[in-house]
């Protein structure tokens, strides 16, 4: 990245603002601004997460506010009620009250002397769906947003559910928001009043999970701050980003296929990460594209930013499987809508053991499939962080325990953009069973890279809202849309497709194992085909390079660890996938403050028995300066019977070392259709 020193307007920071809220708690806001008093009143953005704009999320705030304040604008960054020095306490996720607060603080900055009473929101995960959430109530001073790695779809494409199965990382995800909502304010922020802060978010605390894992199905809790629920709700202009090697890719087509806005989408190589700090790589030069946005939506500027393409997406080459990428190499395409007259679909049947030509006649073949529980350790996360290396690796040993079907070697290059979507006829010995799918590139060699992947919980075929147990025996066509994606087919590779009744630890997996027999007859896989010179490639505009202003210090005090491993005992057949994501101690020095941040996370079984999942997400978060330490240790296991699933937590909170809080959790959640 390149770091600007020099900016069309000098900038001023204001650390610690209150904004009072009607109920009489304050929210802690971090404000970045032209310094001049010539400026005048000038348009505001707002990044509202609740992530502690104080210490944990500074270095990256300080990238980009002070950057799109340096053009101009007002950079509003606050923390949610609850967390940072925002006064409070955080409950979950996406509450009414959340929005309701955001509302409140966009009317407090429209209303500002330093405002010229035009905002946006902008933000990546938390902080997009807060903004997207938030337009879709159209406050009054909203003018446009800005997204990057989001849901529109809260019960169907977010971390929790997938294909009505439920992924692991609604685990760990609760475990991250356990110790981040039970975290405590700053004393030399808020003052004494920090210990009585933090006991009220102690008191307070209790594992998310629990309220996520009795709402299996999709009902009202889902279905509210789900835009998917009304897409008209939404009136401002967006600008939509993901990656895809992020959970969230989906959400980009999905937004650009049914809002009736002005809107922009962009889908590079990246995981979890905004753009201009993109892994894998290359990154861009994000912030430029989001000045010009604004520019554009908030101060009127006849720019051209909404020329060209309404998508541009990355279109990743061939690669040997990794858990992790330095770079994807590829190109940037372009499609003029979407979805898109130059996308195509390519249908291939299933025949023969193998995957048919398009317009092949079907097979008549009969297979059967029970995966053992080992398929799935090398499924990598749900959401790429790309650290600790967290993408799939090479899948022939997964393929090992899968039904698969292949082409021939490719006599020709195809590109896909788009998502592939497997229509199976399948029929099962019991009446909760998964259809797990997975799309790969397989090199001459033999070398599989998984592409793309699907999920159905097949007591969802027909609805997320009722499910319907299986009749065993009894004969049903499904279809299983895979995660969109563009990537390019070599000629010599083949493409595989490989079915599996689990995917674990990625997937829960259902109660007991499932004999899945599969019928080629009926059976598709279709591919959305592109040609591999789209009308309009050649004229893209290139990307700057990333830039933005130079983060302030932080001196490491402590060796970061990160850890993905794999093990099996072959005494008492016990696996385990163990995950340690440490940050290591490390001291902001603007400030002083010192924090520490080792989370882990532990997925084990016990040979074929698929009553000893279990699932651990373990958090110590730390934070101190001289005559001030605290730290708060959190922990979750979640097991399961074929009837119920089963929440074990603790949480400790420690003052100078000694345990001042200290609470158990125990409950049982009845299993439905799950």
């Amino acid at each position: 990245m390149r770091y600007v020193n020099e900016l069309p307007h000098a900038t001023q920071e204001e650390k610690h603002v209150t904004i009072p809220m009607s109920d009489g708690i304050r929210l802690s806001a971090r404000i970045w601004r032209p310094a001049s008093p010539d400026t005048g009143p000038v348009p505001a953005v707002l990044e509202y997460i609740p992530y502690r704009k104080n210490d944990l999320t500074s270095t990256r705030d300080a990238i980009h506010h002070p950057y799109i304040a340096g053009h101009g604008y007002a950079c509003v960054r606050v923390d949610l009620r609850g967390t940072g020095e925002s006064e409070g306490v955080l409950r979950d996720e996406y509450l009414e009250q959340e929005q309701r607060d955001a509302e409140e603080v966009l009317a407090w900055i429209a209303a500002q002397p330093w405002c010229d009473g035009n905002t946006g929101m902008m933000g990546i995960s938390w902080g997009a769906f807060a903004a997207l959430q938030v337009a879709a109530r159209r406050p009054p001073s909203l003018r446009a947003i800005c997204i990057a790695s989001f849901t529109d779809d809260r019960y169907a494409d977010d971390m929790h559910y997938l294909g009505g199965a439920m992924l692991s990382d609604n685990l760990a995800e609760a475990g991250t928001m356990f110790a981040y909502a039970t975290c405590p304010p700053d004393p030399a922020v808020v003052g004494d009043r920090w210990r009585e802060m933090w006991r009220e978010r102690l008191d307070a605390a209790r594992p998310w999970v629990l309220e996520w894992l009795r709402h299996q199905q999709r009902d009202d809790y889902w279905r509210h701050a789900s835009l998917s629920e009304d897409y008209s709700a939404l009136r401002c202009p967006v600008l939509a980003s993901s990656g895809w090697a992020d959970g969230y890719s989906n959400a980009v087509t999905r937004l650009l296929a049914h809002v009736d806005v002005p809107r922009k989408g962009l889908i590079g190589p990246w995981s979890h990460k905004l753009p201009h700090l993109g892994e894998p790589g290359p990154a861009i030069g994000y912030l430029q594209e989001v000045v010009r946005w604004w520019d554009h939506w908030l101060k009127g500027a006849d720019n051209g930013v909404m020329d060209g393409p309404v998508l541009q997406a990355w279109m990743q080459e061939s690669m040997p499987p990794s858990t992790a990428y330095e770079e994807r190499p590829g190109r940037w395409v372009g499609e003029p809508s979407w979805p898109s007259p130059n996308v195509g679909e390519r249908v291939l049947p299933l025949r023969h053991h193998a995957l048919g030509a398009e317009g092949d006649a079907p097979g008549d073949g009969v297979h059967t499939v029970l995966s053992p529980l080992s398929v799935g350790q090398f499924a990598g996360k749900w959401a790429s962080y790309n650290a600790p290396p967290d993408l799939p690796y090479d899948q022939r040993e997964e393929d090992g325990g899968s039904l698969v079907f292949e082409t021939g070697p490719l006599s020709g290059r195809v590109e896909i953009l788009g998502s592939p979507v497997a229509v199976v006829e399948v029929s099962a010995d019991a009446p909760v069973a998964q259809l797990n799918v997975r799309l790969s590139d397989v090199a001459p060699d033999g070398r599989s890279t998984r592409v793309t992947y699907g999920v159905l919980n097949l007591t969802h075929r027909d609805s997320e809202e009722k499910p319907e147990p299986l009749e065993p025996g009894r004969r049903y066509r499904v279809r299983v849309p895979l995660h969109g994606v563009a990537q390019v087919f070599p000629p010599g590779h083949r493409v595989r497709l490989s079915l599996s009744t689990s995917y674990w630890p990625l997937v829960w997996p259902a109660p007991e194992p499932v004999l899945l027999t599969v019928y080629e007859e009926g059976s598709t896989l279709t591919l959305p085909v592109r040609p591999a010179d789209g009308p309009g490639d050649t004229a893209l505009p290139a990307f700057g390079e990333p830039e933005g202003c130079e983060p302030p210090e932080v001196t490491r005090l402590g060796e970061p660890e990160q850890r993905w491993t794999v093990s099996r005992d072959l005494v008492d057949y016990r696996s385990v996938l163990d995950i340690v994501k440490d940050r290591g101690l490390q001291r902001y020095e603007d400030n002083g403050i010192e924090t520490g941040l080792r989370a882990r996370e532990q997925y084990s079984w016990v040979g074929e028995d698929f009553g000893s999942v279990r699932g651990e997400s373990a958090w110590e978060m730390r934070f101190r300066r001289p005559g001030w330490d605290i730290r708060v240790e959190t922990r979750t296991v979640l097991t399961c019977d074929t009837d119920t699933f089963r929440v074990d937590a603790t949480l400790d909170g420690y003052e100078d070392g000694r345990r001042v809080f200290s609470r158990t959790w125990n409950e049982r959640i009845p299993r439905e259709h799950l």
